[in-house]
């Protein structure tokens, strides 16, 4: 039959053999605990926070694997600053992020951002920062993309 690809979201570390994995694995005759168990370890760091996961299924040999992918950048932030939501007007403020959580959120992002060096990475960040009303090292996130560009901040 060939091989089949599951899709979903789950809370890191937290999957279990419920909806949605576990009615979607069960027909396939596969192990769903081994499965759970394998995407438990891959998204445990990042606990509390959807994580976007891909179960490939070969349904000849019974045999699959996991693709955990990364939460949105919006996510880390907000899990970061522990709150909730970003901001809801283009005025309002919701937080400040220190320049060691954003360094920790770009790290965590470093696989899926298109920058060549830290300094584009950190970039991108501050640019979902700006877009979800949080300040870095108080500063309005554009302030800092100018002290990176600049040379004034050293990344």
């Amino acid at each position: 039959m060939g091989e089949i690809v599951i899709a979903s979201l789950v809370e890191g570390g937290k999957a279990s053999s419920g909806p949605p994995l576990g009615p979607a694995l069960g027909p396939l005759g596969v192990n769903i605990n081994a499965i759970i168990g394998e995407i438990n370890e891959k998204t445990k760091a990042y606990a509390g926070i959807k994580v976007p996961v891909k179960v490939y299924v070969d349904t000849t040999s019974k045999t699959f694997r996991i693709v955990a992918g990364s939460p949105p950048t919006s996510a880390l932030i907000l899990k970061e600053l522990g709150i909730q939501t970003g901001a809801k007007t283009k005025d309002e403020v919701v937080g400040n992020l220190t320049l060691d959580q954003l360094k920790k959120v770009a790290e965590a992002k470093s696989g899926s951002l298109y920058g060549k060096n830290n300094a584009s990475k950190l970039k991108q960040v501050l640019g979902t920062c700006k877009s979800m009303g949080v300040k870095c090292e108080n500063e309005d996130p554009r302030v800092m993309i100018k002290k990176i560009n600049s040379g004034e901040l050293k990344v």
